[in-house]
């Protein structure tokens, strides 16, 4: 074969090469998922975590016609879980369903963690939930109002039991609101501190609705507010701590879903359509009232916002408290 005709029989290769390699780096969302996600939940199976997370699995696996597998890897609060998503493949195929203490409380309560912030992209919000101010039924205090005054006057019963830091913190948040001071004491779970509350062990305590609910429902223990904007639907007669003149006092947690930073932004999008068409979904919001979450999606740059906030204003309580972290 003659040097043209070599030159001519490459050039006609190359360019049928080309359309290929074109075709070789396609947008990676227009093939996901092509085999299973796993999602990542650091906490117990069972838990409120976990029963979320695997109701939003469920739903992304119908729509994706791809199994979404929901893997509990616990240990440390959260952190274990946490830790092994933000060292996954950048792929979009190990994601981590993660409650706000992953970062919002864990980096102001703990000097040093494994994972950063900055390890992951938000995807998208999915449920939010506020928490009930309780008190043991046969206490004379029926309004935040009448519970200041009662602190204020008997300083030796002045204590709050809570199972998490963000409990802590909002206990430092309502003595610096209601001027009054009191004792923290930690507890392994939120029925094991709202059960203190119906023994007469301590004299009030922050809850969600679910571990609260069963001694609500019995009348062991009355709820003076709830930290939200609006009164919840479990318990309409329960006013909001903006009713009761605490506005400042609105707080709550959140779960949402989280990829390894550096996961492709389009299929970053693509996971983020779909949760907010799931959060949207009639269905999946009864199935979250039950559970007594509000099925509040939110878009990740917003959900990033919210994030930052939330780590600032609690990281602003911890230091006007001086809380020091632990090790």
């Amino acid at each position: 074969m003659s040097f043209l005709s070599s030159l001519r029989t490459l050039t006609i290769l190359t360019a049928a090469a080309l359309p290929v390699a074109a075709q070789a780096d396609p947008d990676p969302a227009s093939s996901y998922p092509n085999h299973p996600v796993r999602v990542i939940v650091g906490y117990a199976a069972g838990g409120a975590s976990d029963t979320v997370a695997r109701a939003l699995s469920q739903k992304l696996s119908d729509r994706f016609g791809q199994p979404v597998i929901v893997e509990n890897r616990t240990g440390a609060g959260g952190i274990v879980g946490a830790q092994h998503v933000a060292t996954a493949d950048r792929d979009g195929y190990t994601l981590l369903f993660a409650p706000s203490s992953i970062f919002t409380t864990n980096p102001v309560m703990y000097k040093t963690l494994p994972y950063s912030s900055r390890d992951f992209a938000p995807i998208a919000s999915v449920v939010t939930y506020p928490f009930f101010l309780i008190v043991n039924a046969t206490e004379p205090i029926q309004s935040v109002s009448e519970l200041t005054r009662f602190l204020k006057g008997n300083p030796t019963r002045a204590n709050f039991g809570g199972a998490a830091g963000i409990f802590q913190l909002g206990y430092e948040l309502f003595k610096s609101q209601t001027g009054t001071t009191g004792e923290y004491i930690s507890y392994r779970g939120t029925n094991h501190s709202v059960n203190a509350v119906m023994a007469g062990e301590i004299l009030m305590t922050m809850a969600d609705g679910a571990p609260a609910s069963a001694a609500l429902q019995t009348g062991r223990v009355r709820a003076l507010a709830v930290t939200a904007e609006r009164r919840a639907k479990a318990y309409p007669d329960v006013p909001t701590v903006v009713e009761a003149g605490f506005p400042d006092l609105k707080m709550g947690s959140w779960m949402g879903l989280f990829a390894p930073a550096g996961t492709p932004p389009s299929i970053v999008k693509k996971l983020e359509g779909e949760v907010m068409a799931i959060t949207r979904s009639a269905d999946f919001q009864e199935q979250m009232s039950k559970l007594q979450v509000n099925a509040d999606g939110m878009q990740s740059g917003e959900f990033g916002k919210m994030i930052d906030s939330d780590l600032a204003r609690w990281r602003h309580v911890a230091r006007e408290a001086k809380i020091e972290p632990k090790n």
